[in-house]
């Protein structure tokens, strides 16, 4: 039987971890703290779930796969995993990269429509859209509880097998391949067939020179009356002004927030407090858009970390034989992860090797995957 450790259980090491587990290898997965730990850019309460990618179609169609793993981790493990509330994007450009993103929608045979900034009031009990050019409705998108389903896909994969192990785990110097096919727990050394390290926002210290950055995030969520709730009200995104948000969800509030990159982070030891700045800004957002929003009272704050490539390119690297670092994922990552967990199993497995867009080389800076890069 092969054998692999992951390192990390983010949403990205528990799904790959539970896929491996079931489709033959012996996996240990090793985590410093708990699955979902509020250290984790995977422990968000929520994320959401689109479709629309810009012009690339690769991530458009892994959306979708995920989008139905997704519905069936739900299944099994009996918890509403998934709110499919639906997602409306306010294009501020009529040939921007809304424009793109429905053109590859419906090259896929995916589901959305094109809406008049208008018709915005049918989704929400307040809007404004007169800087708007149009709408794109994605009514198949939707929002995560991403915390909960990081827990619930740890639980799945140790009831497939898989070892959880409670320890801090580092790279094995060695002569001949720099890190070793091999992982350090707590001063002893153990040995698989296969190391993946998908530690996010660990990743830059523990291997040297990989093109990913950790900055600091800010979420906020609003005390907004019941019928701002999800499904009741879509999520949102304004790519072109980096915010973004979504209906509560389970008591937390009216998710608004910027999703431009903050400055660096060290998501360890970095404080979990948001900044003031934060919360001004998601208030001049909600007075643009919502207006009747723009007061109310914060009721739920939380600090995530991106770990970004500058171009939003994921990594999936063999950095020396055996040995593989899974990162960028955040923040578009988390949707994908049950459809990209099988994607990497095949890398894993030798079924295909992995795009040269995953490689670990110089990234040119774009804006084209990501939602985050703008100002409010």
């Amino acid at each position: 039987m092969k054998s692999v450790i992951v390192v990390g259980s983010g949403i990205w090491g528990s799904s790959s971890a539970l896929r491996l587990a079931e489709t033959g290898w012996q996996v240990t997965l090793v985590e410093r703290h708990r699955p979902g730990h509020v250290r984790q850019a995977s422990a968000g309460e929520t994320r959401l779930l689109r479709c629309s990618h810009g012009d690339d179609d690769w991530y458009a169609r892994l959306a979708w796969q995920a989008r139905e793993g997704w519905l069936r981790l739900g299944e099994r493990a009996g918890e509403d995993l998934y709110v499919e509330s639906g997602m409306l994007w306010f294009a501020r450009k009529p040939d921007g990269w809304e424009h793109a993103s429905a053109q590859v929608l419906k090259n896929l045979d995916i589901e959305c429509e094109v809406l008049d900034p208008a018709d915005g009031r049918r989704f929400f009990p307040d809007f404004r859209g007169d800087d708007l050019s149009f709408l794109l409705w994605e009514p198949n998108a939707g929002v995560l509880r991403a915390r909960r389903a990081t827990q619930v896909t740890a639980a799945l994969a140790q009831a497939a097998g898989v070892r959880l192990v409670r320890a801090r785990a580092v790279p094995v110097a060695g002569d001949e391949a720099p890190y070793g096919c091999a992982v350090e727990i707590e001063g002893e050394i153990h040995h698989a067939d296969r190391v993946v390290w998908a530690c996010g926002g660990w990743l830059p210290e523990l291997f040297d020179g990989l093109p990913i950055t950790v900055t600091k995030q800010d979420t906020l969520h609003f005390a907004a009356p019941p019928q701002w709730s999800l499904p009741e009200t879509p999520a949102w995104v304004d790519h072109g002004a980096s915010a973004y948000g979504h209906g509560d969800v389970d008591g937390v509030g009216m998710k608004a927030t910027s999703d431009a990159e903050g400055p660096p982070y060290e998501p360890e030891h970095g404080p979990r407090v948001v900044d003031p700045g934060s919360v001004e800004q998601a208030r001049g957002y909600l007075r643009r858009r919502f207006p009747s929003l723009a007061e109310l009272p914060v009721l739920f704050t939380q600090v995530c970390q991106y770990a970004l490539t500058p171009d939003a390119e994921w990594l999936l690297a063999e950095v020396s034989p055996g040995v593989w670092v899974l990162g960028g994922d955040s923040g578009h990552g988390f949707k994908h992860g049950p459809a990209w967990a099988g994607y990497v199993a095949g890398v894993l497995d030798g079924a295909y090797e992995p795009e040269p867009r995953f490689g670990d080389h110089p990234r040119t800076p774009s804006r084209g995957l990501r939602t985050s890069g703008q100002t409010w």
